[in-house]
């Protein structure tokens, strides 16, 4: 990173080495410490955004200036630099030190008591980290994630230009479309009653670029939900790296990004190993078969068995009627007190309960769930490929889908406490394929689109039409849609696009909407569509999740600028706030109940 000088500063503070002893210096930037060691005699810490200096103070009256200040001010401080006495190899600055013979306040800090010590500010309370965001970025740890997400973001679209893609902006304001989250909506002043909307994706946009000619488009784009935080999701704004493609599939989409993200993830991640070109591709029901998820993290080596025909009616009644997978898993010496532990973490993730039994090291059947099993022991034993010492987790339930949810939650816990099945210190991406195109509706009971429903349905019309006349069971109809993960973490969805209005008009048509709703939600798109549009597919990367990832980070909060809380409320800022009663009126809006009549 090129550093800059200008008039308030000859060098940052990161800057000086030995070469520069005996010159004559001007830094600029926060006062970080000050250590008296006598009346006369003590150091100062002056940090930038490139580094620290220290600057020794010799004399009663350079000690008063820095003492009338408190830590935080911004200083301009010009002296001489010399070599230090007492180097400190922890600071690259570390050998030298500025004997000060100016002090310029550039700004003072007029608080005695900091909300939180800068340099350990990620160990305070996270409401006031973000009330106080503009004091935790001037943390380096805090401040360095920003900087990586600055390096990805210019990666990213060096890459993507590199593959012959055109950035182009889609508009922010646009119309409210069922596109699965809640919109935010703007009202409208030159049209009382109506209301924009923030863009969930530019999803619509970027098809209707494929429709007008254009070829390879991406953006890093700013996407707008109203949804709920999660440690892996910001409410309100996210961006992601969006892209589409005309005349392509599939494997055009994700020949582009197994281009794009290996050396990307390989140079700036906190681990230098990234899966090569191709990546493994896993079918969504051998996904939630083999690893209990759509979002496998495939640095770990354990896989789930089923074992309802073996264990069904072995007569432990929560096996009754129900779908049983077994997660094994040798090198797990865990004590009783650390298996109940996974398994309450287990039920706490997933509202179910956990079983569990040991093959001890004298061949027999101990533990958990053990006393059940014995008049089956050669079977089970022989069924599982058990070894001495192996523990056997077990997830069960009438729901075989929550059997496999609470298995692959299980496998991933397990994973994590047993380093020698986890290759933790690599990015394993992988592409789940063939989605249900339908499912039926835990509210409704009825068909619905099981995710995107501007995706092609494998099979194209044909397929819709056996559905239609009861030939074929709609739910048995894949989706060309895929997601792309990495280390457990879903990046992505994308998909083949439904380009042909008439299969639109019957994929639609089996969850119970006809064309007149198709053309009233979708009206740019249909119409487009009916001039003859081009075959695309394309995709959309999570850009935050990405650099989530890269650093390390438990929580997508670390990488953003000025996040929000899990509230969604901006702490810092004030917002939401309330408006002037002059603004509704200009809007035409009035507000029936506010938070503080709730």
């Amino acid at each position: 990173m090129r550093e800059s000088k200008t008039a308030y500063r000859t060098h940052t503070c990161g800057q000086l080495r030995m070469g520069d002893v005996g010159q004559t210096v001007t830094l600029a930037g926060f006062l970080e410490n000050l250590r008296e060691v006598g009346s006369n005699l003590g150091f100062a810490v002056v940090r930038d955004f490139y580094g620290a200096t220290q600057v020794v103070i010799e004399n009663e009256e350079t000690m008063a200036w820095f003492k009338a200040l408190n830590k935080e001010s911004t200083v301009q401080v010009t002296g001489v630099v010399r070599e230090r006495a007492s180097k400190n190899p922890k600071m690259p600055t570390g050998d030298i030190e500025v004997v000060p013979q100016t002090l310029t306040v550039l700004g003072r800090c007029r608080h005695n008591e900091l909300p939180f010590q800068v340099a350990r500010s990620r160990e305070a309370d996270e409401g006031a980290r973000l009330k106080y965001r503009y004091l935790d970025l001037r943390n380096s740890e805090v401040r360095d994630n920003i900087v990586l997400r600055c390096q990805v973001v210019a990666a990213l679209r060096a890459a993507m230009m590199d593959q012959g893609f055109l950035e182009i902006t889609t508009p922010i304001l646009t119309a409210s479309s069922p596109e699965g989250a809640r919109d935010y909506l703007v009202p409208s002043r030159k049209h009382p009653g109506k209301f924009y909307a923030l863009p969930q994706a530019p999803q619509q946009f970027k098809q209707l670029l494929m429709a007008s000619g254009f070829d390879k488009y991406f953006q890093i784009a700013p996407c707008f939900r109203d949804e709920d935080a999660r440690g892996d999701r910001s409410p309100g704004e996210f961006y992601q790296l969006d892209m589409e493609m005309a005349f392509a599939g599939q494997e055009d989409v994700f020949a582009v990004l197994e281009q794009v993200l290996p050396p990307v993830f390989a140079k700036y991640g906190k681990y230098d190993r990234a899966s090569p070109a191709p990546f493994q591709r896993i079918g969504y029901l051998e996904a939630m078969e083999k690893y209990g998820s759509d979002k496998p993290d495939l640095r770990i080596d354990l896989t789930v068995q089923d074992v309802t025909a073996l264990l069904g009616d072995c007569g432990f009644e929560p096996f009754h009627g129900a779908t049983v997978k077994a997660v094994k898993v040798t090198g797990f010496t865990a004590t009783r007190k650390q298996i109940d532990k996974l398994c309450a973490d287990v039920e706490v993730q997933t509202a179910q309960k956990t079983y569990w039994f040991r093959l001890d090291e004298g061949g027999e059947l101990v533990g958990g769930i053990a006393k059940f099993l014995q008049e089956k022991k050669e079977a089970v034993v022989a069924a599982l490929g058990l070894e001495p010492g192996t523990f056997v987790g077990l997830a069960a339930s009438p729901d075989l889908r929550a059997a496999q949810k609470t298995a692959g939650v299980l496998l991933k816990m397990l994973g994590a406490l047993c380093p020698e099945h986890m290759d933790k210190e690599q990015y394993a991406f992988c592409w789940i394929v063939d989605f249900p195109m339908y499912e039926i509706g835990e509210e409704s009971g009825k068909l619905e689109f099981c995710h995107n429903p501007f995706s092609m349905p494998a099979g194209g019309m044909e397929a819709l039409r056996k559905a239609k006349a009861g030939e074929l069971d709609p739910l048995s109809i894949t989706a060309e849609q895929y997601d792309l993960v990495c280390n457990g973490v879903e990046l992505s969805s994308g998909a083949v696009r439904n380009h042909d209005p008439e299969v639109m008009i019957a994929a639609f048509d089996l969850v119970g909407l006809g064309e007149a709703d198709v053309r009233a939600k979708f009206p740019a798109m249909y119409n487009a569509f009916t001039y003859g549009a081009p075959p695309h597919a394309g995709i959309a990367p999570g850009v935050d999740r990405m650099v989530m990832l890269l650093a390390g980070e438990d929580s997508i909060r670390e990488i953003i600028p000025f996040p929000m809380n899990k509230s969604a409320q901006d702490v810092m800022m004030g917002a939401p706030g309330t408006v002037t009663q002059a603004q509704l009126d200009e809007l035409h809006i009035a507000v029936t109940a506010t938070e503080e009549d709730d």
